[in-house]
């Protein structure tokens, strides 16, 4: 697409100081699905000490509850949902180095302070678009809590995933 800066994933601070608010891009390569539950679910693991479902390092996350796969896909409906909704975890998941979160919505004032802090980046992504991101998605791996359903942790592998910087 033209117009659009493509990245690969994982991000790190360099590549990150290198973008600007409102620039368009097209991701490629790992980022994580987390909602709600397993925010808290990881939160709760790192104040315990417990060993995490993913490396938190330089990890996107994509704020998206992905629907099951139909036939010959490797993922459902997958569209971002309100990234609000993770603001009261969001600032520790970047302390301990998450680099990109993707989602829909403004972000707190905290959290917008934990991604300056952290030298991080959120990410908007298109609201009512989720069979186009189901379109950019080329593999799905369910890695942990399973329970959730949904909103359990998935590994997504994606190709062309367009989002919009919005925070830096």
């Amino acid at each position: 697409m033209n117009g659009y800066k493509q990245l690969q994933l994982p991000l790190d601070a360099e590549k990150i100081k290198t973008l600007r608010e409102n620039d368009l891009v097209l991701l490629n390569g790992v980022m994580y699905t987390a909602r709600d539950q397993a925010h808290k679910r990881i939160a709760a693991a790192i104040e315990k000490g417990e060993p995490l479902p993913f490396d938190l390092v330089n990890a996107a996350i994509y704020y998206c509850g992905p629907t099951p796969a139909p036939q010959g896909r490797p993922i459902g409906s997958c569209g971002p949902t309100t990234s609000g909704r993770m603001d009261k975890y969001a600032p520790l998941l970047y302390d301990r180095g998450v680099s990109v979160t993707i989602g829909k919505g403004v972000r707190n004032n905290a959290v917008a302070q934990a991604i300056k802090r952290s030298g991080a980046v959120y990410m908007t992504a298109i609201g009512g678009a989720a069979a186009l991101y189901q379109s950019k998605v080329l593999s799905c791996e369910l890695i942990a809590y399973a329970d959730l359903g949904c909103e359990a942790v998935y590994k997504l592998t994606v190709k062309d995933f367009p989002a919009v910087v919005s925070l830096l």
